[in-house]
């Protein structure tokens, strides 16, 4: 079966066929091109959306992530990102392996098809040279029998005519017998052509023709099978990545599958277990006898009568109310206002000691909490201090490993002085040493902050909480002791107290440091550099030139207080005075 021979005369026909072949193998690249398109879209929006769920670093988020079912979404997160990486070697496989390879072979096949038809139209115009010529030598032979044939009938009736002379008889003899030469001639001529072109014209349908239709058969068989091919290689490219996205799928199943709702349940307990003790029986209060005012654990003029101990810090109370517990307000409570209850307040001897406090503690309100986590329930404090411990722990070994690193060196400079000056690295090893001592200091103090929470240890005393750094937890304790007793904006009396005063303060070595407090000797005078207005309670109002005695010096948040007159004192900032200290004064500081 040969297009040669069947097909010799569909020349036409053959030359739109091959050229839809190439149409079709055109649009077949089109199709895989687009294929690869939409894998790559398909991997970058794959990638986006695991980018999008993926906990951003230092953020809350990554606290979630120690939950079987957080780490699951995470190990899941990260399959679909590999899966998305196996649709891109899709699309690269597909853009190596079949577009790239059939658009070289398409321009091959579209120079190897003109070639072929070139050279068929160049056989079919010689057929058609040869048949041109064979009817203009058969026209001739046909002219010339026809002129040979007048010329003889001519001939005839001159001869046989008596009045015409023989010369002109002998004339019209010549010119027939001239005619029947040239027809002889035209008829030898149209003979050799005529063998020449059946012999053309049988080469031209049995040897040239075929041959060209053959090469032409072969080039699009060849087409065929290129197409199937990459058909093939299509399907093959998906194939290759199925183990790899099944390993995908097989890692998510088991990050499902290790999924424990057990450990979960337990690291929600760990995580916001506080250590409290629930709360105790409320006791009955009898109206029928003399009122006594209960006095809160937390209030800085409680002074206990009874000879017991000092409760320690996170200890159950008997009187102790809960954050989601509200009081009652008192009938006195309901009447007096609240104006009236500051101003006595304000006017009690605590006063003072209660605008320290607020001094004091202004930074912890603002929002950073106590360096000891003493504002947190007791397992939350020990998780927080366990983990400045291994954070410390972390950095000594990175300034150790530091300070190794620089011996080391230190070292080949003193084998090799041309590499360097040995004594460069003094300074620097001083400094880590440093840091190194000061950062062991801080690892000692929390690993005495977690034995004591833990239990190893007996509580410090007040003095050890004061060079420990407690005793600022301490001083925000006693602001919110002196800011209990206040109404809240729908007129209810509430002893709840925030989150930064979990950490109690006992009120009898306070209420004994000022209830016999004598005045403050002066210690200094100063100028005011500028006019401050003292709005706020425990301030004092100067103006812009004023001298006023100094009466405490600023502690290192900022306040300095100051004595105008005998009952004129309070704190002003210290930016806004010129501060002159007597050197003679008790406890008297020069300032640099």
């Amino acid at each position: 079966m040969s297009w040669g021979t069947e097909l010799w005369d569909q020349f036409d026909n053959l030359e739109k066929h091959t050229q839809w072949g190439i149409d079709v193998l055109e649009k077949y690249i089109k199709f895989v091109k687009e294929r690869t398109e939409i894998e790559l879209s398909y991997a970058k929006q794959l990638r986006n959306l695991s980018k999008k769920y993926q906990p951003k670093k230092n953020s809350k988020e990554e606290e979630e992530y120690r939950y079987t079912s957080a780490r699951a979404f995470l190990a899941t997160l990260n399959e679909m990102n590999d899966y998305a990486g196996q649709h891109e070697v899709i699309s690269e496989n597909m853009t190596s392996l079949i577009t790239g390879e059939l658009t070289r072979y398409v321009q091959e096949l579209k120079q190897e098809r003109k070639s072929h038809f070139h050279d068929g139209r160049k056989a079919q115009q010689h057929i058609e040279t040869c048949w041109k010529q064979l009817e203009a030598s058969k026209r001739r032979f046909e002219r010339d029998c026809k002129e040979a044939d007048r010329a003889q009938q001519y001939f005839e009736k001159m001869d046989a005519d008596i009045n015409v002379t023989k010369a002109d008889v002998e004339k019209a003899r010549q010119q027939a017998q001239l005619r029947h030469q040239m027809a002889e001639d035209s008829k030898a001529e149209y003979s050799s052509t005529l063998q020449k072109f059946n012999s053309e014209q049988h080469d031209h349908y049995y040897t040239h023709i075929p041959n060209i239709f053959q090469k032409i058969q072969e080039m699009e068989e060849r087409r065929i099978v290129r197409i199937g091919e990459s058909m093939k290689t299509f399907a093959e490219v998906d194939r290759q990545v199925i183990p790899i996205i099944g390993k995908c799928l097989d890692e998510i199943t088991k990050a499902a599958e290790s999924i424990d709702h057990k450990n979960d349940s337990q690291l929600v307990i760990e995580a916001f277990k506080s250590g409290f003790e629930p709360p105790g029986d409320v006791d009955f209060e009898d109206f029928t006898q003399p009122m006594k005012r209960t006095i809160s654990e937390s209030s800085l003029s409680n002074s206990r009568g009874d000879g017991k101990s000092e409760p320690k810090f996170g200890s159950k109370s008997k009187g102790k109310l809960w954050p989601f517990i509200k009081k009652n307000k008192s009938p006195k409570q309901q009447k007096e206002p609240l104006s009236h209850r500051f101003n006595e307040f304000m006017t009690s001897k605590p006063k003072i000691h209660c605008f320290r406090s607020l001094k004091r503690g202004l930074s912890l309100k603002l929002g950073a909490g106590p360096e000891d986590f003493s504002n947190l329930p007791p397992e939350q404090r020990r998780k927080k201090l366990q983990q400045k411990v291994d954070e410390l722990n972390k950095d000594i070994q990175k300034e150790m490993d530091q300070r190794d690193a620089l011996t080391k060196m230190k070292d080949v400079y003193i084998k090799n002085p041309q590499m360097g000056d040995a004594a460069s690295v003094d300074q620097r090893l001083a400094e880590l040493g440093q840091n190194i001592e000061k950062l062991r200091l801080e690892v000692q103090k929390f690993e005495g902050w977690l034995a004591e929470v833990e239990g190893r240890l007996p509580p410090r005393n007040e003095q050890a909480r004061r060079q420990s750094g407690l005793y600022e937890a301490q001083n925000t304790s006693a602001v919110n002791s002196c800011a209990q007793d206040r109404e809240s904006p729908d007129g209810s009396y509430t002893e709840e107290q925030s989150q930064e005063t979990e950490m109690k303060v006992p009120a009898t070595d306070f209420d004994d440091e000022f209830d016999d407090e004598e005045p403050l000797p002066t210690i200094g005078t100063c100028k005011a550099l500028y006019t401050f207005e003292g709005q706020n309670e425990g301030t004092i109002s100067v103006a812009e030139g004023e001298m006023l005695y100094v009466i405490e010096e600023d502690k290192g948040d900022g306040w300095t207080r100051i004595r105008r007159n005998e009952d004129e004192e309070g704190y002003v900032p210290t930016s806004y005075v010129e501060v002159y200290l007597d050197k003679n004064a008790k406890g008297a500081m020069t300032y640099i």
